[in-house]
């Protein structure tokens, strides 16, 4: 049995600690003994950004918000689905996070924060949402478990009915706002619809080979 290994650890602003663990040639990021990523699980974070570009009116030339970094699963995909004249904004609330995938994970990074489209912020996402009025074609949000948050307290405002009509704010007319969960949650389906978004929820499998843990994706955009 491989042993699991502790790299690191980061505080999250707010209260909270990750752990970065390393078993054989895997990594994990957890909190509180709560699995958070694992880097053989990359389906559903690789289908956040391949089905969110699919839904673009123009890939070429895009501008996307992915609120967390994570692993960059989505980030490296959005790159690969993208134009070589869009733009991707990544927003990582904690800095050691980026830290990692420069340091020990920089293999599974592969260069995709030194892409000359990516514009790294270390912020919250929802202060880059609330200050991005009519910029994004596209919000990709995966800063926690999903709408109902487990890292931190305060991510549950971005999924609020305020954080709902900030992002709706800050998409460009017909913007996609595409919202990453491990499970489906049918009262936030009704809240995205009362907030005045046309929703599509998809659920994916959280392994590439469609195996592995259903999560849940909502596509809304803002018509």
């Amino acid at each position: 049995m491989q042993i699991r290994e502790l790299i690191d650890t980061a505080q999250i602003p707010g209260g909270g600690e990750l752990r970065l663990y390393r078993r054989g040639g895997d990594f994990i990021i957890a909190i509180s003994g709560n699995e958070l990523m694992n880097s053989r699980m990359t389906g559903s974070e690789e289908a956040l950004a391949v089905m969110s570009c699919a839904r673009l009116r123009n890939a070429e030339r895009a501008h996307l918000l992915i609120g967390g970094y994570g692993m960059g699963f989505t980030l490296r995909a959005a790159l690969a689905a993208l134009g070589p004249e869009a733009k991707v904004t990544i927003a990582e609330l904690v800095p050691e996070i980026i830290d990692w995938a420069q340091g020990p994970m920089a293999q599974l990074a592969a260069g995709c924060l030194n892409d000359p489209r990516v514009e790294l912020l270390i912020s919250d996402v929802a202060a880059v949402i609330a200050a991005g009025r009519g910029r994004y074609d596209a919000i990709l949000l995966d800063v926690d478990n999903g709408p109902d948050g487990l890292v931190r307290a305060a991510n549950d405002g971005i999924y609020s009915p305020a954080g709902l009509a900030a992002a709706k704010a800050a998409l460009r007319p017909g913007g996609v706002l595409a919202i990453w969960s491990a499970a489906p949650d049918a009262r936030f389906t009704r809240r995205l619809a009362t907030a005045g978004y046309r929703v599509d929820e998809v659920p994916v499998r959280a392994r590439t080979s469609g195996k592995g843990a259903r999560h849940t994706i909502w596509f809304a955009r803002a018509d």
